[in-house]
């Protein structure tokens, strides 16, 4: 890993009430993993949604590449080409097929020609194993199908960093795996990524580094074998005891 690609200053983030993120900094090396865990509402959605300029920050700086994106007048359309996110929903257009999903985006957004945008896209669903699914509709496809389809639409837009916000929390058991495998893959590849997860084994498995939040607050940070084995918050600790998390495994 070499320079820092991602920059967080100062986040502070409200819905009208109490804090959602609290000066929160934040910064991430170009290759580098990030994994976010916490409880439900500690703001890891809302930290990515931020990242991602789906909600307006109320104080501080995010910086991409050195570029403030929070600035007045950015332009997010170019900027979400840089930013590639994964949602726990799929969002794929049901009327439209697996190809046409994937190909919609850089052909309206980045003008690729189509000839371009098919080999790309074709080479993509060959690396998540689902090749022979590119003329099928959603409908047809399983949950994690489903998802791989929806991680391969953000991949063909080249973007410089990945977010992943719980994308396997509505799959079955039995789907989680082929999800978290391309994730892995990806993270092998060298991409950025950020991903909040309540996956705590694929969590230590991929994380160059574990955040851990609550309330709004970064309240420790490790390489995922420190923080997993012995966690210096009681927090932490707390959380962690609730997975009956078991190091040796």
């Amino acid at each position: 890993m070499s320079e820092s690609l991602l920059a967080l200053q100062n986040i502070e983030k409200s819905f009208g009430g109490p804090q959602v993120l609290k000066s929160l900094s934040l910064d991430v090396k170009k290759g580098e993993v990030l994994v976010v865990i916490g409880p439900s509402g500690c703001g890891k959605s809302t930290l990515l949604r931020c990242i991602n300029g789906l909600e307006p920050i109320q104080s501080g700086k995010i910086l991409l590449d050195g570029e403030e994106i929070t600035a007045q007048g950015i332009k997010w359309s170019k900027i979400r080409q840089k930013i590639g996110m994964v949602f726990q929903s799929y969002e794929l257009f049901p009327h439209k097929t697996v190809l046409d999903n994937i190909t919609l985006s850089p052909l309206k957004v980045q003008k690729r020609s189509k000839a371009d945008a098919v080999k790309a896209a074709e080479a993509l669903l060959d690396r998540v194993g689902l090749l022979d699914k590119r003329d099928a509709y959603p409908r047809q496809l399983s949950g994690g199908q489903k998802q791989r389809v929806a991680i391969v639409r953000s991949l063909i837009m080249e973007p410089e960093i990945m977010l992943f916000d719980e994308v396997t929390a509505a799959l079955d058991p039995e789907m989680v795996r082929e999800v978290l495998d391309v994730m892995l893959e990806l993270a092998r590849s060298g991409m950025t990524m950020i991903i909040v997860t309540h996956e705590m084994q694929f969590a230590r498995a991929v994380a160059d580094r574990v955040i851990f939040m609550d309330e709004g607050e970064i309240i420790e940070e490790a390489e995922p074998g420190a923080f997993f084995e012995k966690p210096e918050s009681d927090r932490a600790s707390r959380f962690l005891n609730i997975f009956n998390f078991d190091e040796k495994k």
